[in-house]
């Protein structure tokens, strides 16, 4: 988990993939974290994304670093407490002038049952699962 964490951190933006109906999205994301040694994402719950993870978990997060690339696909299960949404704000202390951990909007997920695989055009991939 951690070898997943550090390529999304190093990425910076990442692109994570839901479901709308018949429809998929897939929008820019940046929030990563590992709370208890979960890994976390976060979002509104004021927002589509929101909406449509919690309609259908099933997520799948892409992301290039120039070389190589990483496709994880995962289970995003919501964490309301407190110190979970505490801990990635903490994290990204610029989330933190439009959310807090007490507010009715923040939302963190962590990611269940992942298999996360890292692929080249020169090497064999590698399959991390968590």
């Amino acid at each position: 988990m951690e070898a997943v964490y550090d390529y999304l951190k190093n990425c910076g933006t990442y692109f994570l993939a839901t479901e709308e109906g018949d429809q998929p999205r897939v929008r820019p994301f940046g929030t990563i974290n590992i709370f208890e040694d979960k890994l976390y994402i976060q979002t509104g719950k004021i927002k589509a994304v929101s909406k449509q993870m919690m309609t259908n978990p099933k997520v799948e997060i892409s992301a290039f670093n120039g070389e190589t690339w990483i496709r994880l696909q995962a289970v995003a299960v919501e964490d309301d407490r407190l110190e979970a949404k505490q801990s990635m704000l903490d994290a990204y202390p610029s989330l933190q002038d439009m959310y807090s951990a007490n507010d009715d909007n923040t939302q963190v997920l962590y990611l269940k049952d992942a298999v996360a695989t890292i692929s080249s055009f020169t090497a064999e991939p590698k399959v991390i699962e968590f």
